[in-house]
């Protein structure tokens, strides 16, 4: 329930604003009660230090008028270094209490790849890769899938990313998610092929329930389209 309440807080998925900062804290002030609660449980210190490092990036995914930032476009000096440091922290814990990582520890062990990285492209993408190897093996989620591709198009190309992407397009559990057409347009423009990419931006628009996230994908496809000429 906090992984959620933080999730919902941290990219809302419908309304106005794209964040919710106040549910980000309620989930963290949770997480650290049920921490003080169970000391030696391992995925404990995913929940009180705070949630992987995620949390540090708040400020930056939203831009002056409360739009969408994406994590490459992200000015990092705005990330919360002190919050990256007490993520890194709860990952060290975690991997004390246990060797066979769980869930949010994987999780969080992928955020503190990108937290260690001083950009998108100097993050140690095999490593996410293997790491969403093992989210993956443990959840059994589409969803896992889904990001473990975008990890796989940065390690290896777009074009290994997007064969995966392709094998999710009859994955039930994904039907109606928008951000399936919306990694796989990405997946398209970083091919040089606009004309598909803007439908399917087009596409993930018409499914997002997110104003801010909504005029994201909009504004991409019409990218797109100017760039197809």
């Amino acid at each position: 329930m906090i992984y959620l309440v933080f999730n919902e807080g941290y990219a809302a998925t419908a309304g106005v604003r794209y964040i919710r900062p106040a549910l980000c804290a309620d989930a963290l002030r949770l997480g650290r009660i049920l921490v003080g609660l169970m000391p030696r449980e391992p995925e404990g210190p995913w929940l009180g230090r705070p949630h992987g490092t995620a949390a540090s990036r708040l400020r930056a995914r939203v831009g002056p008028r409360g739009e969408p930032v994406l994590l490459g476009d992200q000015d990092r000096a705005r990330w919360d270094h002190l919050l990256v440091q007490r993520g890194l922290a709860g990952v060290r814990r975690a991997e004390e209490l246990s060797r066979a990582l769980g869930p949010y520890t994987l999780q969080a062990a992928i955020a503190a790849c990108h937290a260690r990285a001083r950009s998108v492209e100097e993050a140690d993408w095999p490593r996410i890769v293997a790491l969403y190897d093992g989210l993956a093996a443990l959840t059994g989620s589409p969803v896992v899938e889904l990001n473990r591709a975008v990890a796989v198009s940065m390690a290896f190309g777009p074009e290994a990313g997007l064969e995966l992407v392709e094998s999710l397009a009859d994955e039930p559990a994904l039907r109606g998610y928008h951000l399936l057409p919306s990694v796989r347009g990405d997946l398209l423009v970083r091919l040089g092929r606009p004309a598909e990419a803007r439908e399917e931006f087009v596409r993930a628009a018409d499914l997002c329930e997110n104003e801010r996230e909504r005029e994201l994908l909009l504004s991409r496809a019409l990218a797109c389209g100017l760039s197809f000429g």
